[in-house]
Order: structure tokens, then C-alpha cells, then sequence
């Protein structure tokens, strides 16, 4: 069996993929990778299907062996990674021979990185997906010894690189109104959009919390409010006003009131951002909203046009000869210290 060993782990990694949708009504919200951007780019650099799953590795990597030669790729959360001690190319794709070894350190930057396999991990499905969901009691998190079983991957290039879009640093976040929004006064949305948050130091991957100077964000009668559906993206504010934007693996329903959504795509910068980062909300209309949704996911699609090889062949630089290749050279004969010498 074509496989992955794991031989170090952190104990945030787990499989990942995009997750269970369309199960709310039986209490599994969808879970699935925090950055699906990342699955994209991932499947972009190795040529295969998005939906195929790949190891998720919350703040800290590993250290793995192939049983057999094998397609990777690496993206979200730069890591440093080397195969045999030879350093590897971040937001790239790889290939490994049997018997090498690939280890990966902590997140320079951001929280989740992946590690994707060609043919991808091909675990046993539950529910329709691979994904750990150990909050749901779906799967459980990777562990030292355990094999990541490759799926079928056909023969494909490796080499390629992609440009990746930063959000590992915090940012702005678009966010729209949902069905609570008006049980907050006006005033107090738009305070909202004015503060300056901070991701704070309670976050996995059910929700991020939120930090600010001042007074918390409070709804009219917000004791009163029943349990209502939730969705990903929801900003739900706890009872003392301190907001939380909740993830793919938030709770189905829940009684704290909830200001706004944010959009889908701008969900990656809430699971990347670093304890510390600076946050802001804008409010967008939905029609706004959908349109900037459009946007993405055409914009996932057209990834795998945006790679490019890592390093470039001559043969396929039609140009090459406008590239100034050799400058400078000197005579190995002439004084250098002489005037006007001959070079």
C-alpha cells in the first residue's frame, strides 16, 4: 500500500476535506478544513480533484516517511520544510521517493498548514467525508505511527509553485446582515465596524475570539433570544458583549445573539490569524456579498492556471537570448590595478 507514515506529529493534525454539508438537521455542522483556500491551491499545484483530502497541521508539522514514491504539496500557513534534510519550497508541489523522509516545523506565520498527497489521503469515508470531526465524535486526530493511505494518482508533474494570497496576518473582514441583525440598534453596528479587534487567545476550530478596548456590543433582549440555526461565519456575541466569529465546526444552534456573517471567503483570515493580529469588520450588502462570493470561487477555479514551474527550463524561455546571461568578465592576464588596462 502507497502510504505516509507518521512519525511525529503535533496534536492538532487531523484529515481533512471539504467537509459534511447539508447535515445541520442531524446535529453534524459541516467541519472541514479551516482554509478551504489552502485545499484549492493544494489540488491546483498537483492537478487533482479539490475535494480530495489532505493532512491539516494546527501551529506544528511533523516528520514522515513514504512507503513508496509519491506526489506532495505544500500550502496554508508557511512551515519550514525539508525532505532529507534538503530544504522544500513552501506553496508548492514535490515529489518524494520511498524510504525519504519529510519533516515539517511550526507555522512561521499563520495556524493551519497542510501537506497534500497526489491521489490524495484515502481514508475510509463516514458521513460522506474524511474529515476528523472530533467535536461530532467523527474520527479522531493523527497520531504517531498511524499510515496516511494514498488514493490512485496518475502520473503528474511536480515542481509547480502558485502565488499565495496572504492572509496570514488578520485583516478585514466583509460581513453581512442575517435574521438578528436588527436586535442590535443601529448605533451599535456601527460601532462594530469602527473598533479595531485583536484575534484573541481562545480559538480552534469551532469559533476565534475577539478582543477590543471599551464596551462589548450588547442586543436589545438578547436574555429572551431562543435557539436559532447557526451557520460558519456567524458573529455571535457571548454575554458580556465580546464577539466571536465562529468556524466549520461551530455548534448547530446556539442562544447568544449574532450581529452579522461573515462571507465565506473571508473565513480563512479568522482561522489563520495569529493571537495578536488586528481585525476589522465592513459591512457589505448582501447583493455586495454574493457578487464578492461570485468573484472567489471563480477565483478557485482558475488556480490551476496560476501555477507556474519553480524552476524554469531554457528550452521554454522563448526570450532567452534577450537575458544578459554573463556580464563583467576580465581578462585572467591583465593588472587589475592598472589604468586603463585591457579587460
Amino acid at each position: 500500500m502507497n502510504a505516509l507514515k507518521v512519525l511525529k506529529i503535533g496534536p492538532a493534525a487531523s484529515v481533512q476535506d471539504g467537509g459534511r454539508p447539508g447535515l445541520l438537521d442531524q446535529g453534524v455542522s459541516r467541519g472541514g478544513a479551516a482554509d478551504v483556500l489552502a485545499l484549492a491551491e493544494g489540488a491546483a499545484l498537483l492537478r487533482q480533484d479539490p475535494g480530495l483530502a489532505a493532512l491539516e497541521m494546527g501551529g506544528m508539522g511533523g516528520t514522515f516517511e513514504a512507503t513508496a514514491p509519491l506526489r506532495i504539496a505544500l500550502t496554508g500557513a508557511p512551515m519550514a520544510a525539508t525532505l532529507d534534510g534538503a530544504a522544500l519550497a513552501w506553496n508548492a508541489s514535490h515529489r518524494i521517493e520511498a524510504g525519504q523522509r519529510l519533516d515539517i516545523g511550526p507555522a512561521r506565520r499563520g495556524v493551519y498548514g497542510y501537506l497534500h498527497l497526489g491521489g490524495g489521503i484515502d481514508t475510509e469515508p463516514v458521513l460522506g467525508s474524511r474529515s476528523a470531526h472530533v467535536a461530532a465524535g467523527l474520527g479522531r486526530a493523527v497520531a504517531v505511527g498511524d499510515l496516511l493511505p494514498v488514493g490512485p494518482d496518475a502520473p503528474g508533474e511536480t515542481g509547480l509553485t502558485l502565488a499565495a494570497e496572504d492572509r496570514f496576518q488578520g485583516g478585514e473582514l466583509r460581513i453581512v446582515e442575517s435574521f438578528q441583525s436588527a436586535l442590535f440598534p443601529p448605533e451599535v453596528r456601527n460601532r462594530f465596524a469602527e473598533t479595531e479587534f485583536t484575534r484573541g487567545s481562545r480559538a480552534n476550530r469551532m469559533g476565534v475570539e475577539m478582543l477590543s478596548e471599551g464596551e462589548g456590543f450588547a442586543a436589545a433582549g438578547q436574555l429572551n433570544i431562543l435557539s436559532e440555526v447557526i451557520v460558519p461565519g456567524d458573529v455571535q456575541m457571548t454575554g458580556d458583549g465580546k464577539p466571536f466569529v465562529l468556524l466549520r465546526e461551530a455548534q448547530t444552534t446556539g442562544g447568544y445573539p449574532r450581529i452579522g456573517t461573515v462571507l465565506p471567503c473571508d473565513l480563512p483570515k479568522v482561522a489563520q490569524a495569529q493571537a495578536g493580529a488586528s481585525i476589522r469588520f465592513r459591512w457589505v450588502s448582501l447583493e455586495e456579498g454574493l457578487q464578492i462570493q461570485d468573484a472567489y470561487d471563480r477565483a478557485l477555479r482558475a488556480l490551476p492556471g496560476g501555477c507556474h514551474p519553480l524552476l524554469r527550463d531554457p528550452a521554454d524561455i522563448q526570450d532567452l537570448l534577450s537575458y544578459q546571461l554573463v556580464s563583467g568578465a576580465v581578462s585572467a592576464l591583465a593588472d587589475p590595478f592598472a589604468i586603463g588596462g585591457d579587460t
